[in-house]
């Protein structure tokens, strides 16, 4: 599909960076003392998501300069509704997806028969700030792994500051100061790039990684405990506490490790009924096993299905889905496998307003601390080459050969029926004119593995894919 293609499909921050500083300014923003006594319980109950993507960068040199305290200013993130749109920036947007699946598929097959969760959105979001810092000789090799070739670096960073614009809701936090009312911000998103004490962050990268990216730097000691700990304590600082132990040691050749924390927490638009939650068999890969399942039933439900799957968006309290795809041949490992954007676009596109009956259990996943390189370097990600050192010059001062070390991730999430007891409002989505019923309604009965993808709209690219993941055993 050609870049002008995808757009006919789709329809100032003064910070200081300085080194040494925690600072998330999209995460901390006013809250009313009601949202601080409601935004633990949603977190809680409801649908929890968090993940931290830790990225090092190792040298065979180390230097002896001392670190350099950078001031510096962002600009505004750009709003995609105030600023002009090119082909290449749409190209971007639906580039973050092709890579979300292709990564979600080369990860998916090692799980086998269990659960599986991961965030493709928090392994591109680093990679395409790194553009910023690789070499002429392996940039376009960078870009053509995160499905975004022949784009040039200045429309990725404006790609990326237009998503984090939609995706962290900064319109809607404006209104909300600017006609003092309260807002829950569902989904939170940090940036950082640890840098060794010893080296000196080149201050183009960081203004960019600042200015687009919102990502902040932090002065450690990779030689002992002190890196581990703040690299952890940052992670924890950014999941509400959700993922505190990501890293136990860095390898003693780390200069700078950058890295991605996403938390999401938000109510269902239509919540389930508690009431209606009935304990029943899930026929798992390795055999039965008990679980809560809970019904949602009427009018008015967005559902497709074709000869593979049955799907159904979740939706959210404000704003964003959850698609439960179910495979009618029980391999939900397979079906996120074969996952691609365009026929996930397509499941998005032909469905109709429906009236039937889904039950799908409760569930709960944790991931071990997943080790991403392999399946990196097998996309063409080239920045993990020792011999090339893609990175040099790119990100410290020094000139010194950097290359990626390794590449884990750790992510969560919680599925409830409800969220808050607080203002239970349940919300029916508005049916579309004309469209067709089925007959007979719908059954939809997810007692057999299957496939969850949690996305939020944008601007440029329609619907970006956040999470993705395997229930193969609630």
């Amino acid at each position: 599909m050609k870049p002008e293609d995808m757009l006919d499909e789709i329809g100032s921050i003064d910070e200081k960076l300085i080194i040494e500083a925690d600072i998330d300014i999209l995460a901390k923003k006013k809250q009313t003392p009601l949202l601080r006594l409601l935004m633990p319980i949603a977190a809680c109950l409801v649908l929890v998501l968090a993940v931290t993507l830790i990225l090092p960068l190792l040298s065979n040199n180390p230097s002896s300069s001392s670190i350099q305290i950078l001031p510096l200013t962002a600009s505004a993130l750009e709003d995609p509704l105030g600023g002009s749109r090119n082909a290449s920036i749409g190209a971007v947007a639906f580039g973050a997806n092709d890579f979300a699946f292709r990564l979600s598929a080369a990860l998916a097959e090692t799980a086998g028969s269990d659960n599986f969760i991961i965030s493709p959105y928090s392994v591109w979001l680093p990679l395409a700030a790194l553009v910023n810092a690789t070499d002429t000789e392996n940039k376009e090799a960078l870009l053509s792994a995160l499905s975004a070739a022949g784009v040039s670096e200045e429309d990725v960073n404006r790609a990326a500051s237009r998503m984090l614009f939609d995706l962290t809701r900064q319109r809607d936090i404006g209104y909300a100061e600017e006609y003092d009312f309260p807002y829950h911000n569902p989904l939170r998103i940090a940036n950082a790039v640890f840098v060794d004490k010893n080296h000196t962050l080149k201050k183009d990268f960081a203004q960019r990684f600042l200015d687009y990216f919102r990502g902040t730097a932090i002065s450690v000691d990779f030689s002992s405990q002190q890196a581990v700990d703040a690299v952890n304590a940052w992670a924890s600082d950014n999941t509400e506490g959700l993922i505190d132990n990501i890293i136990s040691e860095f390898d003693p050749r780390t200069v700078a490790a950058i890295a991605n924390a996403i938390y999401f927490s938000d109510r269902w638009q239509w919540e389930f009924n508690p009431g209606k939650t009935v304990q029943d068999i899930f026929h798992s890969p390795s055999g039965d096993t008990s679980a809560h399942f809970m019904l949602r039933e009427g009018e008015g439900q967005w559902y497709y299905e074709d000869d593979k799957v049955q799907a159904i968006p979740l939706q959210f309290k404000t704003g964003g889905d959850m698609y439960i795809i179910l495979p009618k041949d029980g391999d939900a490992t397979g079906l996120l496998t074969s996952m691609t954007s365009e026929y996930f676009r397509e499941i998005q596109n032909n469905g109709i307003m429906a009236s039937g009956k889904l039950l799908m259990p409760r569930f709960s996943i944790e991931s071990p601390v997943m080790q991403l390189r392999d399946a990196l370097v097998a996309l063409g990600i080239p920045l993990f080459d020792e011999q090339a050192a893609p990175l040099t010059g790119g990100l410290i001062e020094e000139t010194l050969p950097v290359w990626l070390g390794s590449a884990v991730q750790v992510a969560t999430i919680n599925v409830d029926e409800m969220g808050t007891t607080a203002a239970a409002v349940t919300i029916l989505p508005a049916p579309m004119s004309g469209a067709p019923q089925p007959t007979p309604p719908f059954e939809m009965i997810c007692n057999t593995p299957f496939v969850f993808i949690l996305c939020s709209h944008t601007y440029d690219g329609g619907s970006q894919v956040l999470f993705t993941g395997v229930v193969n055993q609630p």
